[in-house]
């Protein structure tokens, strides 16, 4: 659950701060949205105090080296200084033109110093895209299946001298990975081949030393080589456990998508332009990366001849399944399930995006923002002539024609939906039930009427991946009657909504509902009800609170038994780490009806008592408790702590957690003239209480102390008297 303070204990707190607080975060967010809109482009000023700053950013290229050329940014109005600019990109970068990718870091100096929250900003020269829309049409479709970046357009000027319009891309970073994963500090990797003409195979399994790796993947987080090893090993020599290690829906969206659009700048073909991220639970994530020669730009496949326009259109839907050289297709592709997923992947693709031209017309859309700054781009790679063609027909100069967007698509449809996996007839997956009235910690019933269907399945989740689990069609699920087409299946939850999806299939193909899962997906909202064993107060920041026995000022989380009965917590689990939530196991302990147990997050379980062996963060992470067949039992996320003050919940045992001073085995209470919920009683109180002198206690019921119907002085000395604070003056 997400720690909140609900308790607001008068009107200005709760009406006047919080919605100002709502309306920057709205705003905020409102902008940094709208930075990256299609609708918008953007445009930059960046000015350089050295004349040469062409010729430096060539060197500095050439030096390979992450150093930048400072400079000012002027954004849409907003003066950023020192940011720090360096030449990026392959074969679109060349030292005698004008227009080069650019790189721009806005925090390079001043590491607060963001752009809505966007530190880098990326923007790609149109190279090979006569269309100018290639990459931002690309993404805006990839964002329907899969966590893929933001992209617009941006009009760039340097020293006062019109550069031209850029694509902007928004960099796969923290805030990236935050947004999509909810997590941004575990193992993150760039697949990015030195050499993509003699690389290793693509997600191929080089042993156990991690400098054989460095050719071919670049670290972007402060450790984890282990991981993607390991990740390696399993992918390649143990694919019965791939789904622990891996994401491998989310993989299978992105070869669909690649194959399907024709995009062999990408590890279908070359072994670069994708990230790998480890989620929560413990599972990498494939994101996608660099779609400017999307749409049959890039024209050649590394293990062949360059490919004509026929070669392009017909291209294999199950491209390089049978190359060793390709474990990232191979090991996925051969497996019967995972192929009709593929399959299904890819109909939803052409279904909302090409059968009905939407592609062809948003392409037009685009156009249409962009048309006048590209006629005013003096420096594009095109002429203007190519830009109004390329989305229907090939442009460019003869020995480097770009086929057009539509001129690919048009005849690459119908030749995959002519193919036989691509014509079998899917399951259908119609009325589903799902739980009503749920509530955590019981059994929930689900529902399903499908129809030609050899197997049938719900995912579902309430923290981390998704399971699946059978559903049944045999009359003893309370699924009707046997054989009827009605699937049925029960399962135990635990605390926090339930996402889902239903996936079925047959001998020849396979269906999901929603169609875009699991990226998408169902949410039966679930009442969270305490159960038996609550986490019911913690405190992550000890300094001189309490010790252990060893007299240490240790982390700790205190349960709590809410029944009347004894109940013995051996083989129960507590983790801090979602994608280990059994971490720490209880051994043969009890806590007692209505009672309490402390857990001491210290990381040393050579000490006598209960020490988990994982400590608690003080800037925040989550607390998980599971029950012995891991099943989810409570959870709390909370956010960064302040030092020797508890989150504890109130009331004790049932209720949201609350700032406090620690209890520690005893009910938690609030402190009377706690009047901003931060656990102590001091001058910020007191100014509270001053804003509604001489008024009504209907306006801030907690400020009348004395309970008296109206704030008055009697009020204030009151709470003097309850100063809980020390180095402060109340008076």
């Amino acid at each position: 659950m997400k720690i909140l303070k609900k308790k607001a204990p008068c009107l200005a707190k709760l009406i006047f701060p919080s919605c100002f607080m709502i309306l920057i975060f709205a705003c905020f967010n409102a902008q940094a949205a709208e930075f990256y809109d299609i609708d918008t482009v953007n445009t930059i000023y960046i000015t350089f105090e050295e004349s040469n700053w062409d010729q430096l950013l060539d060197e500095l290229y050439a030096a390979g080296a992450e150093e930048r050329l400072e400079g000012t940014a002027v954004i849409n109005g907003i003066t950023y200084e020192n940011v720090g600019v360096r030449y990026k990109g392959n074969s679109s970068y060349r030292p005698e033109q004008i227009k080069n990718p650019l790189n721009i870091k806005l925090d390079y100096i001043n590491e607060d110093q963001t752009l809505y929250g966007y530190g880098t900003l990326k923007l790609a020269n149109v190279y090979n895209d006569p269309s100018f829309v290639r990459e931002v049409l690309s993404y805006e479709i990839a964002r329907k299946y899969m966590p893929a970046s933001q992209a617009n357009f941006i009009d760039v000027y340097i020293n006062g001298t019109h550069i031209g319009l850029y694509t902007s891309v928004q960099d796969v970073d923290k805030l990236f990975l935050e947004n999509h994963f909810g997590s941004k500090n575990n193992p993150f990797f760039k697949g990015d081949a030195e050499d993509i003409f003699d690389s290793a195979d693509v997600w191929g399994y080089l042993g156990e030393n991690e400098a054989d790796y460095y050719e071919y993947y670049d670290i972007k987080s402060d450790d984890g080589w282990d991981k993607l090893i390991n990740f390696f090993d399993v992918f390649n020599n143990s694919t019965s456990q791939v789904e622990d290690v891996l994401d491998v829906d989310r993989l299978l969206w992105m070869l669909a998508f690649d194959i399907l659009t024709v995009n062999l700048d990408s590890p279908v073909n070359v072994a670069h332009n994708f990230y790998l991220y480890q989620d929560e639970a413990g599972r990498f994530n494939p994101i996608i990366w660099d779609l400017n020669e999307n749409f049959g730009a890039f024209s050649m496949l590394i293990n062949g001849p360059p490919l004509n326009i026929s070669n392009m259109q017909q291209l294999d839907p199950f491209l390089n399944e049978d190359d060793p050289s390709y474990p990232i297709l191979n090991q996925i592709l051969t497996n019967d399930t995972y192929r009709k997923m593929y399959v299904a992947h890819m109909k939803t693709i052409i279904e909302e995006n090409f059968e009905d031209d939407w592609y062809i017309n948003r392409a037009f859309e685009i156009q249409d923002i962009i048309g006048t700054y590209v006629q005013d781009d003096e420096n594009k790679l095109y002429t203007y002539d190519d830009f109004l063609n390329n989305v229907e027909n090939s442009s460019g100069f003869r020995a480097n024609e770009i086929i057009g967007i539509a001129q690919l698509m048009s005849s690459r449809v119908p030749y995959i939906q002519s193919l036989y996996e691509f014509q079998a007839s899917a399951p259908i997956i119609s009325e589903i039930t799902p739980p009503t009235d749920a509530a955590s910690n019981s059994t929930v019933r689900f529902t399903a009427q499908v129809d030609d269907a050899e197997l049938v399945q719900l995912g579902y989740r309430q923290s981390g991946g998704f399971v699946k689990v059978p559903m049944f069609d045999d009359g003893n699920h309370q699924d009707g009657a046997e054989n009827d087409g009605l699937y049925g299946v029960s399962i135990s939850i635990g605390s926090g909504d339930l996402d889902y999806y239903i996936y079925a299939e047959n001998s020849s193909a396979a269906a999901f509902s929603p169609m875009r899962a699991e990226y998408e997906f169902y949410t039966a909202y679930v009442t969270d009800t305490p159960g038996s064993i609550v986490i019911n107060e913690f405190m992550a920041d000890n300094q001189s609170s309490v010790t252990d026995q060893n007299d240490e000022y240790d982390d700790w989380i205190e349960l709590y038994n809410n029944t009347d009965t004894d109940i013995s917590l051996e083989g129960w689990y507590l983790s801090d780490d979602a994608a280990e939530p059994n971490l720490w196991v209880f051994p043969d302990v009890s806590i007692p009806a209505n009672g309490y147990l402390i857990v001491w997050a210290d990381k040393d379980e050579k000490q006598d008592g209960l020490h988990a062996d994982f400590k608690l963060s003080a800037s925040g992470e989550t607390i998980l408790l599971s029950s012995p067949d891991l099943t989810l039992m409570d959870q709390v996320d909370f956010e960064e702590q302040s030092p020797d003050l508890s989150m504890a919940r109130f009331p004790n045992g049932t209720g949201e957690f609350t700032q406090m001073t620690p209890t520690f085995l005893a009910e938690n209470t609030l402190i009377s003239g706690d009047l901003n919920d931060d656990g102590i009683v001091d001058l910020s109180d007191l100014n509270i209480l001053k804003q509604f002198f001489r008024q009504s206690s209907d306006n801030c019921e907690e400020c009348d102390l004395d309970n008296d119907g109206i704030i008055t002085i009697r009020d204030a000395r009151t709470l003097i008297s309850m100063c809980t604070c020390t180095n402060c003056n109340c008076d």
